[in-house]
């Protein structure tokens, strides 16, 4: 039996929807642990400072944790709580992901105050991403709309939206749904559409390695399934791109006890992509992952990569 713990320090990024993601996890902890005191550190990011250009020409996601990480080093937080799709795919080896939450609804959202759908928009019609991987499959799917980029968080996009600077905007469903902004949604686009990145929907929580006490106390948040649909995405995203960013969609779920994986590469212009799908066992979910890496390898990835400078 282990000791229950007395205190419990969250490091959080300040946007609304990383205060929820923070939140929840302090709720369930506070839950589990009805004494211990559980607080949040809030935090701005370079990745929340840097608002005027692609975050892939900046530094990519990890951005967004770089300045968690180090209250984790230096003792301010325990644990820190992110979207998994915005954790770097190689984590340094003084931290460590030690549960990963039961994913929400991991597909994108079609957003649009006149329009209700994609193939609704006209011809020249402005859709506003941030990523490269929506990027290139609009292009591919849809290469009369013009494709513009967005930052900021949520309610920054929606309000850019809403000022008529985009026809229509995509953004993770998941996001919408956990701030209570689900009427916002006036399609949710199939994998078929938008293959979703790597980890999208579900939440992770890092501590410090090594930290088998928080490890312990973190067990019950784990979600076994959705842990090995996100090893199998990740392990493709790391395979293929490493830290790179580039346009890349992986997207596993579970099908009768086994983890279905599909994943593209692909130029952002959409003109040329490499697509495979397998279904393994989700006890070798990361060795699912690496073998869909090979066959989009086998399918072109690496000239494509090569082209992008990857």
């Amino acid at each position: 039996m282990i000791k229950a713990p007395e205190r419990i320090v969250i490091a959080t990024r300040e946007s609304r929807l990383a205060l929820w993601q923070a939140e929840h996890v302090r709720d369930q902890l506070r839950q589990l642990y009805p004494a211990c005191r559980v607080e949040l550190l809030g935090m701005t990011t370079r990745g929340d400072q840097i608002l005027d250009r692609p975050l892939a020409k900046v530094g990519g996601k990890g951005l967004f944790v770089k300045e968690l990480e180090t209250a984790l080093l230096d003792g301010r937080a325990d644990i820190a709580v992110h979207s998994m799709k915005d954790v770097p795919m190689e984590l340094p080896p003084e931290f460590a992901l030690i549960a990963t939450g039961r994913r929400e609804v991991p597909l994108d959202a079609f957003v649009s105050s006149r329009h209700a759908s994609l193939d609704d928009l006209p011809p020249g019609a402005v859709v506003g991403t941030s990523s490269l991987r929506r990027e290139a499959q609009l292009h591919a799917r849809y290469p009369y709309l013009a494709v513009s980029s967005l930052r900021g968080n949520l309610d920054t996009r929606l309000r850019k939206l809403d000022e008529g600077q985009y026809d229509a905007i995509i953004l993770a469903a998941a996001g919408l749904t956990r701030l209570g902004l689900k009427q916002r949604i006036r399609a949710v686009l199939p994998a078929e559409v938008s293959l979703p990145a790597a980890g999208q929907g579900a939440l992770g929580i890092e501590a410090a390695a090594g930290r088998d006490d928080l490890a312990a106390w973190l067990a019950p948040l784990n979600d076994a399934a959705t842990a090995a649909c996100v090893r199998a995405e990740r392990a493709v995203s790391r395979a293929l791109a490493g830290s790179c960013e580039v346009p890349l969609g992986a997207y596993a779920e579970m099908r009768e006890g086994q983890v279905h994986l599909r994943g593209f590469v692909a130029t952002p212009d959409g003109t040329r992509m490499a697509s495979a799908e397998l279904t393994g066992s989700s006890a070798e979910s990361e060795a699912l992952g690496l073998a869909l890496a090979a066959k989009l390898r086998a399918q072109g990835a690496d000239a494509i990569l090569a082209a992008l400078g990857g």
